[in-house]
Parts: C-alpha cells; structure tokens; sequence
C-alpha cells in the first residue's frame, strides 16, 4: 500500500508582506529617526510625542479663549520630480509646510498643528528622514508643531523612485480677528513681501521649458553661479508666518492678506477684496528676482503670462490703510523683512489687477 504523505506536494514557502515590496523594519526605522526633529517643533498646547493613533493640541494651554479654527491642505505639485530627480528632498519639506500655513496667516490665524502625508512605491529610510527633516524646519520656521503624520509605502502605486506629499495645517484665531476685514476701500496700500524665487507653483511650466531647450539639473545654473540649475530651482517657498502675525498684532492695522501662490498676482489678490475694489499694482515697483527673467526669455513668455502663472517676485500682498502704512512697515521690517509699496485700492472696473508701468523682465 503506497504512502499518500510521499505523494503530497511540498508546502509553498512562506510569504511576508516585505515580500509583497512593503519594508515594516524600513518604517519603524523612520519613525525612530525622526522623533528627535518632531520633538523640535513642541509648542503650548502640543505633545511632541509620535506613535499614536492620533495628535493632541490643547488650545486652552496655547493660550486661547474663543477660538475659530481654521484648516489648510496643500502639496508641493510638479517641484516633487526635480527634487526626485536630483536627489534634494530637504527643501520640499520646507515647501509642503510653507504652502499650509501660509494660507492660514492671510485668514489671521495662527498656525497651531501640522501633519503629513508621504506617499511611495518604495520607502528609503535616508531619503524620508532628509523630507520630514525638512517638514520640522518648516514647522519651526512657523512656529508651528508637527504633531503627526503617515508614512505610506505602496508598491505598484507611484514609478520607481517616486513619492508625493501633503500637508494638512490648523490654525487659530480669536473669534472677531479673522481677516480680511469688511472696511476695505479705495485708496487703501497694497504691500508687498520678496518671494525667494518661484516658490512651489507653475512647475510643470518650469520642467517643460528645461526639457525642450536641453537643460540637465546638474547643468552650472545660468541666472546663480554657485549652484547646479536644479538646485537653484529647488530654492524652498517663504514661510510669512512669523512677520505677518506681528505686523497683524503690534499694528492692528492689516485688513487683508493675499498668499501668491498659483494663478500668480492676477488671480490671487482678487480672492481678498470686496467686489467693488480692485487693486492697482505698479509693475515698477516690482524687482523680480533674475530666474523668472531666465524662463521669460528661455519661452518667449508674455508678460501677461508671467503674471498669471508665477509670483513673479511677490509672495505675500498686505491691504493696508493709507494712514497706518508707515506702521506696517516699520513692524514688518523689524522682523527683517524688506517691504515695499506696490499700489493701491480702487474702484472695481473691468479686471480685479489692473497693471500700471511695466515688468522688468
């Protein structure tokens, strides 16, 4: 009589979730390397602490008494593949935060809280650790606390060597201070703030013009001499936070803010103002820093163009009261900003910018 055991096939070998591409070990490991910067960032009213299911922020301990909340989301976009591609994933940390909180500062708010969102096909524990890095310094630049976040590794989601991020910021301010303000009118400052160069919008724009004209990220950069082209692109968005909460509490003067982001001044100001005001900005005023010149002459772009897609020089638009100007100013220059008067409120006609003078591109 035969043995049926001899006749069974052999059991199939093991198979782990590391064999399906996802490296628990490579997650904890992470986690591990970061606690030391998220504890950085602690703030009133933040645990610092990683590893449950959920952050906690005490408003009451941050020093609130009637708080509206207020809530921001954001990525960095196409800026991603060049720092993918160049192997500088620092300054999109950076630019993830940038892009939360300061849309929660044109609304008067404080940012309070921060949480992230990295996404991959396969994580590498340097390349992770180098962009949460760079989301503390963030946070700390905004005096804001990283309480959280998700670290997803998903094979067969994202090409090899890709990753995305998002960002998800709150923010608070005193029931009664939100801005903008309802007494806008005519003949009202606009001020500007420096951008420090494109910032994180307009980049699928940016990758297009390299590679038609037959650029490379590690080409000599043609408008900054000490840096590789890509890394003069990868220049991190500026983080207002800190200048235009001063300016809004020393001076109680600011009655709307505007964050140029996409859609550039065209599209962005607008946004802020009552439907009976637009804002006439003077192109002379503006000193565009020497890359957006680069891509205008590189694409033959318009100016027209140039001023609806990137921020051209300006990152942030105060709406200021003609009397208290000086005062504005004053406070935002002691937080070592260079502030600059860029036009005024008038009386809405056919556009919501209208342009005076001429772009210096």
């Amino acid at each position: 009589m035969s043995n049926n055991k001899e006749n069974m096939p052999s059991p199939p070998k093991p198979v782990s979730y590391a064999d399906a591409g996802v490296d628990i070990d490579a997650g904890n490991a992470v986690v591990d390397r970061i606690k030391p910067l998220v504890k950085k960032t602690a703030r009133p009213g933040s645990n610092p602490d990683l590893g449950g299911f959920g952050g906690l922020f005490d408003l009451k301990a941050a020093g609130f008494k009637d708080p509206i909340l207020v809530a921001a989301n954001d990525g960095v976009g196409t800026k991603l593949k060049i720092a993918i591609e160049t192997d500088i994933h620092q300054s999109v940390g950076i630019d993830l935060v940038a892009m939360c909180v300061n849309d929660l500062v044109v609304q008067g708010a404080e940012p309070l809280f921060f949480l992230d969102y990295l996404a991959t096909g396969k994580l590498k524990e340097d390349q992770a650790t180098s962009i949460i890095s760079g989301i503390a310094e963030g946070c700390t630049q905004a005096e804001c606390a990283l309480i959280g976040g998700e670290t997803a590794e998903m094979p067969g989601m994202y090409s090899k060597g890709d990753y995305d991020l998002a960002g998800f910021c709150v923010g608070a301010a005193e029931r009664g201070e939100l801005l903008p303000k309802k007494d806008m009118q005519e003949g009202d400052i606009l001020i500007g703030l420096a951008s420090s160069g494109i910032h994180s919008n307009g980049f699928s724009l940016v990758r297009k013009l390299i590679t038609d004209n037959g650029f490379n990220w590690n080409d000599k950069c043609p408008f900054d001499s000490e840096k590789t082209l890509g890394a003069a692109l990868l220049e991190p968005t500026r983080i207002y936070v800190k200048a235009c909460l001063s300016a809004i509490r020393k001076t109680q003067a600011i009655k709307a803010l505007a964050h140029i982001t996409g859609g550039g001044l065209s599209e962005n100001i607008p946004r802020v103002l009552p439907d009976n005001l637009s804002a006439e900005i003077n192109l002379d005023h503006l000193n565009p820093p020497a890359v957006f010149k680069w891509f205008s002459d590189l694409g033959n772009i318009t100016n027209h163009e140039m001023l609806r897609t990137f921020n051209c020089g300006i990152g942030m638009v105060l709406v200021v009261s003609e009397e208290k100007q000086q005062d504005v100013l004053d406070a935002l220059e002691e937080q070592n900003e260079t502030p600059f008067i860029l036009g005024k409120l008038v009386k809405h006609g056919d556009e919501g910018v209208i342009y005076k003078g001429r772009l210096s591109l």
